[in-house]
């Protein structure tokens, strides 16, 4: 019985420890790739939920021109910008489509799951993108809707401020408490990204100097999506956390968007995960830690794609 008793806090702490170190690897390390479902709580997957694909635009009939600040053709303009705000480096890509069947969402690895990831310029190469910026880092979350090209993949709330997408190229700003996911797919909800917060409602500013995402520095690597009008968007990125670029609050990003016209516009996921990609080039500086230039993997993309 003594000998039992001395055994049994070793075996007790091993087996806590074990059990500690599942729980860390399970959610930073196993991937998992998940089903596609209506509602992530059903165990057996129902069928998949989507709405119409928007209509394709003609194919292009005349040679794409492109630069290494633009790229045009008949169906999609791309103009890149440099601007220097608050001693930080901005990168502004101006996108006007003739259909919103170019924007659009892909995953890492082309699979929607838990722990997959890739640079995002790897993401961007596999779906052949013309311009591509970091997505909302879904699986960085167990909940929080996931809609990507008219597919519903996660249906959980986390009561955020979400980003839609409509067939249609609009976007609109919802909160998930306020409204389920199988009802946007219903209204004609494309994408849906959950991160937030959103930076322009109505072309004001809806953000405060004092909003920030979490217990995120006030000065950050910031990634963001606006549309000015019809088809008409902006994507920007910048840099920050190094001696080149301090980064921007969300106020300061809130500004500046409005600053181009932006009607609607949404807080994407910033750090190290902040990165653009045009034509194959890493735009910005994708920052890891304080001086350091480093790409980060990530769960998801946002890209304008070439006509299918």
């Amino acid at each position: 019985m003594k000998h039992a008793k001395h055994w049994f806090p070793v075996l007790f702490g091993l087996a806590l420890f074990l059990f500690t170190g599942y729980l860390l690897a399970d959610a930073f390390l196993i991937q998992r790739s998940y089903a596609i479902v209506s509602d992530v709580t059903e165990t057996v997957a129902p069928a998949v939920l989507t709405i119409a694909a928007p209509a394709a635009a003609e194919s292009a009939s005349v040679e794409p021109v492109s630069t290494e600040t633009s790229y045009a053709d008949e169906n999609i303009s791309i103009e890149l910008s440099t601007y220097r705000l608050s001693d930080t480096t901005v990168y502004v890509a101006d996108v006007q489509l003739a259909s919103s069947d170019y924007l659009r969402t892909a995953f890492a690895d082309n699979t929607y799951g838990r722990n997959i990831t890739e640079k995002t310029s790897s993401i961007a190469s596999s779906v052949d993108a013309i311009l591509a910026v970091n997505g909302d880092y879904y699986g960085a979350q167990r909940s929080g809707y996931v809609i990507r090209n008219g597919v519903l993949y996660r249906s959980q709330s986390s009561g955020s401020e979400d980003l839609v997408i409509y067939a249609d190229g609009s976007f609109g700003i919802v909160n998930e408490d306020e409204i389920s996911a199988e009802a946007l797919i219903a209204n004609g909800a494309w994408n849906v990204l959950s991160f937030g917060p959103a930076l322009i409602e109505g072309g004001e500013v809806s953000v405060s100097e004092k909003d920030e995402v979490g217990r995120a520095m006030a000065s950050n690597p910031r990634t963001a999506i606006g549309v000015v009008d019809d088809l008409h968007y902006v994507f920007v990125v910048s840099d920050g956390r190094t001696s080149e670029s301090d980064g921007l609050s969300l106020y300061e990003l809130a500004s500046f968007l409005q600053s181009l016209g932006v009607e609607t516009a949404y807080n994407l996921d910033g750090g190290g995960s902040s990165s653009m990609v045009f034509l194959g080039n890493i735009i910005n500086n994708p920052a890891s830690g304080k001086n350091r230039s480093n790409e980060r993997s990530v769960s998801d993309i946002v890209y304008i794609g070439y006509s299918a």
